[in-house]
């Protein structure tokens, strides 16, 4: 385990076995970069679904034990690390929780436990369903990454996890993000701070006196901005490598520094267009384009509290180590959660009037965002699957004669019988009334 995780372990694994004695439900607790640290499920992995149904042989496959591990590799789509991490992330930039749904369509909720603003770890809660799983939903969304008996696996593991009410969900995500919020007091790791920041005042320092040693000696001009510097930096960051960030931010800061003189205002200036960079680099890594330029306006928004370098230094530090941490690629992690989001509100309002614009905002994405990947995951356009689902629904209703055929139109959502009963027979090729006649055999 590592050293550095900024928090007190023993306090949060107590605090993770105090929550699941209360909600009889798996929790576990992660650091930054995603890995497991504490487990409720012991030795076994948190969400048994996922990992039965990627290390499981199947008939298509015949996999020996040893190539076990090139099935993890066939199944990119099912990361637990990268979705809780996702969760986690999201966590923190919706104030403290975040309910979530995994590639295999089971609800899960995160809080982050934080360290002078920053996620240094979260507490993951679930798996758990909030509504019944129907095996067509099952198998639409996992027939694009997953054999026939995974298919059936993924099934029946999913009718195995326990169903949760919405309303209880949100309660222990609430009680979550109050134990993690306990968790991030920041006050015993005061000294470790402060001996990271002195560290780099000293490397500031050091490169400052460097470069006086070369005007002088050398009679080099330096006052040009080291452009070279900020290139090495913006690639650093886009990789994810935060060492070697680090120094490259430090050098242009000493040179910031030196060349602005004691002008603080021309130095915040200079720190302003870094900050722009550094989101910029971010996003060309990886990092979601929404969570950086969120995060660029609350940094921009905080600059002008800072009144001399020993507060700003620490502070630019941070949101470099915050930029970079964000360069995952999640966006399949994030397409899958959306889509689990976007169906489960189709679910429940499929009834009424409902368009492509709401349903995206209910996901906070535009429109015309949310029906490209709505094409793409689900191999079929938004409307048509809405009156897929409308008309799945009529056959149930249709099945009694009590209800008039105008009725059912309506209680489905469609507001015009006619188109009903065109959508119904180019779907099932036959009318509303021969169904209802039939029964559903023909």
């Amino acid at each position: 385990m590592r050293d550095d995780l900024g928090f007190d372990f023993n306090k949060a694994v107590e605090a993770v076995q105090y929550y699941i004695k209360v909600t009889k439900l798996p929790a576990i607790l992660i650091d930054d970069t995603g890995s497991i640290l504490y487990s409720s499920c012991g030795e076994q992995k948190f969400c048994m679904f996922c990992s039965d149904i990627t290390h499981g042989q199947t008939n298509k496959d015949k996999l020996s034990e040893a190539n076990e591990s090139d099935k993890l590799v066939q199944n990119p789509n099912i990361n637990c690390r990268k979705v809780h991490l996702y969760g986690s992330y999201q966590a923190e930039r919706f104030g403290g929780k975040y309910v979530y749904f995994c590639p295999l369509g089971l609800v899960h909720w995160a809080s982050p436990i934080t360290v002078e603003g920053m996620m240094k770890g979260a507490i993951l809660g679930g798996p758990v369903h909030m509504i019944d799983p129907e095996e067509s939903l099952i198998a639409d969304l996992f027939a694009n990454y997953l054999d026939d008996e995974q298919l059936i696996n993924a099934i029946n593991y999913s009718k195995s996890i326990p169903v949760v009410d919405t309303e209880l969900v949100n309660s222990m995500s609430e009680i979550l993000a109050m134990i993690t919020f306990y968790l991030s007091d920041t006050t015993r790791y005061q000294y470790d701070i402060n001996q990271k920041e002195q560290k780099q005042a000293a490397n500031i320092s050091e490169y400052i006196h460097k470069l006086k040693k070369t005007t002088k000696e050398d009679g080099q001009d330096i006052s040009s901005y080291p452009i070279e510097k900020e290139r090495e930096l913006l690639s650093a960051i886009s990789i994810g490598n935060k060492p070697l960030a680090q120094k490259l931010l430090n050098e242009i800061l000493g040179h910031i520094f030196f060349a602005s003189g004691n002008d603080f205002e021309l130095i915040r200036a200079r720190v302003l267009e870094l900050i722009v960079l550094l989101s910029r680099s971010a996003v060309e890594g990886g990092a979601e384009i929404e969570q950086i330029f969120g995060l660029n306006y609350q940094y921009i928004s905080q600059i002008n509290n800072f009144q001399n370098l020993e507060e700003l230094t620490p502070w630019l530090s941070r949101i470099m180590e915050r930029f970079t941490d964000y360069v995952f690629n999640m966006t399949n992690v994030k397409h899958k959660d959306v889509m689990f989001k976007s169906i489960d509100y189709i679910n429940k309002n499929y009834m009424r009037k409902i368009t492509l614009e709401d349903v995206a905002a209910n996901v906070y994405l535009s429109p015309s965002y949310f029906s490209k990947i709505f094409n793409e995951e689900m191999k079929i356009n938004f409307n048509s699957y809405l009156n897929y689902v409308r008309i799945e629904m009529s056959k149930k209703l249709l099945l009694d004669k009590s209800i008039s055929l105008v009725d059912v139109s309506n209680l489905v959502g469609f507001e015009d019988q006619s188109y009903f009963s065109k959508v119904f027979k180019k779907l099932t090729g036959q009318t509303p009334n021969t169904y209802r006649k039939s029964r559903g055999k023909e």
